[in-house]
């Protein structure tokens, strides 16, 4: 008899964080309902967290996981940070079993395919974990690869996970959820003609792109701020609402911003804002799509408002340009 159903099926979720070293996975993660850390690189030694002794092996690593899914009311999120030390571990317990030096050694790739088959048995005791109605959260580190299109010519750098390419997928096909945390930077020319890369901000990224692998199946922008309260309506939380940005802007009717300022310009000269970054592109400061509001203070003052005339002049100067 088959057994149908239909409709959203509530679950824990398993979410898998990665990103560059010191970017803020584990305090990411910290903030997850009720959590308790598997610390198996030691880096929460400076967090006020609950976590459990660091394993020292891959089977003991397993034993602690199987443990947490017999005890349902230990925790409300179990995190194994990091799951690239947990491959070390796996790797180790595989060498030590098969008395090899490393994973190389056991020649035409075989040790890889052990590798896939004993990561894979840490993902189903994961698993149960879920079943016991608990939300996983694995971190893991980044790095850099040159990676080539096979129907394109040339290469670019891409961001991905710092496993192997056996483990890798099996991770990023277990998961609900996969957050790629990085710095955001803009690539500014000075009058120097010097570039130099300012901003800085920590985001998440939920979907994919060519330069890093992310996904999401709860509906998430493709940009968020790095912060726990723009995922916590997937956990139980409320959903995130606007902030009154605007309201805060009202009150400084006394001191205009330095942007209320540039804006003011814009309206005397007559002037849209596509227009000014339109010109800020042609000379190589930022791209054309970001927004003015999101310029440095630092453009602003020492490009923007010094050389205002002459950007002026450059626009209307464009045969192109319509009226205003």
């Amino acid at each position: 008899m088959l057994k149908i159903s239909s409709g959203i099926v509530s679950r824990p979720q398993k979410v898998v964080i990665y990103g560059a070293e010191g970017i803020g996975k584990s305090t990411l993660a910290a903030q997850f309902p009720n959590p308790l850390f598997i610390d198996t690189e030691g880096g929460t030694a400076h967090m006020d967290v609950r976590r459990i002794s660091k394993p020292e092996s891959f089977d003991e690593l397993i034993g602690i996981v199987q443990e947490v899914a017999k005890e349902p009311n230990i925790c409300g999120t179990l995190i194994l940070d990091t799951a690239d030390w947990a491959e070390q571990l796996c790797i180790a317990g595989i060498c030590n079993k098969y008395k090899k030096a490393g994973i190389e050694d056991f020649g035409y790739g075989k040790g890889y395919t052990y590798l896939a088959e004993e990561f894979g048995r840490l993902l189903n005791a994961l698993d149960a974990v879920i079943a016991a109605g608990i939300h996983v959260v694995a971190t893991a580190h980044a790095k850099m690869r040159k990676f080539e299109q096979p129907d394109e010519m040339g290469a670019y750098d891409r961001w991905e996970m710092k496993l192997s390419k056996q483990v890798a997928p099996l991770l990023k096909e277990w998961c609900d959820i996969l957050l790629f945390c990085n710095y955001k930077t803009y690539v500014v020319t000075a009058q120097n003609e010097t570039k130099k890369a300012q901003g800085g901000k920590r985001v998440m990224y939920a979907t994919h792109h060519p330069c890093w692998d992310a996904k999401n199946r709860h509906g998430l922008p493709d940009e968020l701020e790095l912060d726990y309260s723009n995922i916590a309506h997937i956990f139980g939380g409320k959903k995130p609402t606007p902030v009154a940005v605007p309201a805060e802007k009202t009150e400084q009717t006394t001191t205009p911003t330095l942007l209320e300022q540039i804006r003011a310009m814009m309206t005397e000269s007559k002037i849209v804002e596509p227009e000014l970054q339109q010109i800020v592109a042609q000379r190589g400061h930022f791209p054309a799509n970001v927004p003015v509001e999101e310029y440095p203070e630092a453009f602003l003052k020492g490009w923007v408002i010094p050389n205002w005339k002459k950007i002026v002049e450059t626009i209307e100067a464009d045969p192109d340009r319509l009226p205003f």
